[in-house]
């Protein structure tokens, strides 16, 4: 018998804060009603706010990120267009998959995961296309199943030193509203997330923003689409309204979603997000364990992927967390099965959830086999935030 709580420690879906789940807990609406729109209007506004873009275009689709991915390609390509792309992880890998199955020439470079995206090779691929044949390229920000973070602005740095007019995909689905994402800044044409990851709430909305370049595509591109059509979103959203059947309760939620993170304060959340990250690795290390990622400058500020060590299973550092302490960590994905494990730091948290996730993997480390000391952990993190409170502290003086 499970009692107290479960400790939620994946990267996605994400604890969901009680003001959210509250929000979302209403009857039925009638989406036509001539006062329906006015409740949703703002929700593109905001959003806009948190992907830093001015000109962007936002559309929410019933779906996930996945189903955004499939509606940013499918408006803005054509089949047999050629696409350059990494394959760096578990989702990057999916993306290409999808690329492939719609029907697009994927020029696919795969480096080791753990690795961040390919910029250097990036560079050569656009300088050599001298025909434009490469219609667009792909990045996934965050790659979650590694705990990498990818450079977005370096990215657009070398599309424009290439002179090279493809359009530029970002899949943000665990970086917007956790880590610094700048659309406009970084010359994103196609920036996609999901709701159940920086957001807060549960799944079932897939979020889009297309820049006027992307839109200025969707008017000539090929590709079959019907319930992704960017007009049919465009017509109905200037008002707060929608093409189809929204859902109403995930738009409640999103709502007060937003109100706490701009309460927060976007530069406070992603500063919050870099504080508990550094909290955790501080904690692997004190460990003597290794993250995924290979590059410190790297790092994600939102999931962090533990290899074990050698003899030990990390799906049984998982199954004890679960089963013995109610407590669920990530898994890891492909190759790292078995190798990984992954806490999610993202969304709704604060130091003593980070903490309280510390002490649960010591637990199931040890009991899998890991020979960690107790507290070793949990004291290295106290550190940081003990740290980074007193430097607050002072600067408030």
């Amino acid at each position: 018998m499970r009692t107290g709580i479960n400790h939620l420690y994946i990267p996605g879906p994400t604890n969901v804060p009680e003001v959210v789940r509250q929000a979302m807990n209403v009857p039925m609406q009638d989406m036509r009603a001539h006062d329906f729109g006015a409740l949703h209007i703002a929700l593109f506004s905001d959003l806009k706010k948190v992907l830093r873009t001015a000109m962007g275009q936002v559309f929410l689709f019933p779906g996930s990120g996945t189903g955004a991915w499939e509606a940013a390609i499918t408006n803005t390509l054509n089949p047999g267009d050629r696409v350059l792309m990494a394959q760096a992880g578990q989702f990057s890998l999916l993306w290409a998959e999808m690329a492939r199955r719609l029907g697009l020439d994927v020029d696919l470079i795969e480096v080791e995961w753990g690795a961040g995206c390919p910029v250097d090779q990036f560079a050569e691929r656009l300088k050599a296309d001298k025909a434009g044949q490469i219609k667009a390229v792909f990045v996934t920000h965050n790659e979650t199943a590694t705990g990498v973070t990818s450079d977005i602005g370096a990215v657009r740095a070398a599309l424009e030193a290439a002179g090279h007019g493809a359009l530029l995909f970002v899949d943000g689905v665990s970086s917007v509203g956790c880590l610094d994402f700048r659309m406009d800044d970084w010359g994103v044409d196609l920036a996609v997330t999901g709701s159940q990851k920086g957001l807060m709430l549960p799944a079932g909305l897939g979020i889009l923003a297309a820049s006027t370049k992307a839109l200025e595509a969707s008017k000539t591109a090929t590709m079959r689409r019907a319930y992704f059509e960017f007009n049919d979103q465009i017509k109905m959203n200037a008002t707060g309204y929608f093409p189809y059947t929204p859902p109403t309760q995930l738009l409640h939620g999103l709502r007060k979603a937003l109100d706490r993170m701009l309460e927060e304060g976007l530069d406070a959340v992603i500063a919050r997000h870099h504080r508990l990250a550094s909290g955790v690795r501080a904690a692997v290390k004190a460990w003597g364990l290794e993250v995924c990622a290979m590059d410190p400058a790297q790092y994600s500020d939102t999931v962090t992927a533990i290899r074990v060590p050698a003899g030990v299973d990390a799906r049984d550092v998982i199954r004890i967390g679960y089963d013995r302490y109610n407590c669920s960590f990530g898994s890891g994905l492909g190759p790292l099965a078995g190798k990984v494990f992954r806490i999610g730091h993202l969304g709704d948290l604060n130091e003593g959830m980070c903490l309280t996730a510390l002490s649960l993997a010591e637990l199931s480390l040890n009991a899998a086999g890991a020979k960690v000391q107790f507290g070793s952990g949990v004291a290295a993190a106290q550190a940081v935030y003990a740290a980074d409170a007193a430097s607050v502290a002072m600067a408030a003086e």
